[in-house]
């Protein structure tokens, strides 16, 4: 008997000390953690958090950084609405270059993969040369075609001449500027087309199969299992590309800064213009904010109507 009790007695304190012993490995394994994802969390506290909280904050100030913040409420979003009609004017060249861009580069970069995913020869070098540009600096790209639609010395305007058609004025011309971007960003469509290629190379032969026995034809296979398959894909490159568009800053600031006439005005450029030209902070911090909420609620809208069209394999609608 004095021996079971002793045997008793031991399996709790035995098996007290391997909780003890777990429980220091899992705190140990816990601290570790927390100082391996310290240094994350620092830079976005530092780098991210703080200068969003800052940003809203300054928003409702006076603020030029050669004086300190005063709070002003809501007068910078008032001045926006009421009293800046380079705010409206800004907000306009960007809706109409989000307006045409989007859809084209949308389509634009669905055809090409497309065209691109067809098991033909030399296919993987087209690929290269349409994603190239993607990889090509902003500013690269910017300088560039400053001097292919340079209407004096530019490659378009003298292939132009040399069948004798006069070319427009381009960047330097009010009707033509916001063309003369658009042209510029779809040089980028690769960056939708690897995306579409990946989507389309997703699509499980099976279905064509399926549909082949049905008497499908190419363009009842299109429609019925490749665009459906490849909505999800196409949606989300509609909305980064709109979400992107509405940022758009480098051409503009490289080659037009604004002109000519406020025509190129984009609204991530007049921001910048309010904050480092004349100083006003607060009134940027403003400018900001206003991008986020039209960006959020466009957004919000988009994904309400992305469930009418958008086909996601093994959702139940």
């Amino acid at each position: 008997m004095d021996g079971g009790a002793a045997v008793s007695a031991a399996t709790p304190a035995a098996s007290n000390g391997r909780r003890r012993r777990m429980s220091r490995l899992r705190l140990r394994e816990a601290i570790d953690g927390y100082i391996c994802i310290a240094p994350w969390v620092l830079g976005f506290i530092i780098f991210t958090a703080f200068p969003i909280i800052a940003s809203f904050v300054l928003s409702f100030s006076r603020y030029t950084i050669l004086d300190p913040p005063r709070f002003i409420g809501l007068d910078n979003y008032t001045k926006m609405v009421s009293g800046d009609p380079l705010f409206w004017q800004s907000l306009k060249v960007t809706v109409i270059y989000t307006a045409l861009l989007v859809p084209l580069g949308t389509v634009g970069g669905y055809l090409l993969a497309l065209l691109l995913n067809q098991a033909v020869k030399g296919v993987g070098f087209f690929r290269t040369v349409f994603y190239l540009p993607v990889v090509t600096p902003a500013i690269a790209s910017s300088y560039l075609f400053a001097w292919i639609l340079n209407p004096e010395i530019g490659l378009v305007n003298n292939f132009l001449a040399s069948i004798n058609i006069e070319g427009p004025q381009w960047f330097a011309s009010r009707e033509w500027v916001i063309p003369s971007f658009i042209i510029m960003s779809l040089w980028g469509l690769g960056g939708n087309m690897i995306l579409y290629l990946a989507g389309l190379q997703g699509v499980p032969t099976v279905l064509y199969e399926a549909a082949m026995l049905d008497g499908a034809g190419a363009w009842a296979k299109f429609r019925n299992v490749t665009l459906p398959m490849t909505s999800p894909v196409i949606f989300f490159t509609f909305l980064t590309g709109m979400i992107g568009t509405f940022q758009v800053f480098t051409g503009a600031y490289v080659i037009t800064r604004g002109g000519p006439a406020d025509a190129s005005l984009f609204y991530i450029l007049y921001l910048y213009q309010n904050a480092w030209n004349y100083l006003k902070m607060g009134y940027a911090a403003g400018l900001a904010w206003v991008l986020f909420a039209i960006i959020f609620v466009l957004t919000l809208i988009s994904l309400r109507v992305s469930g009418r069209y958008v086909y996601y394999e093994g959702a139940v609608k």
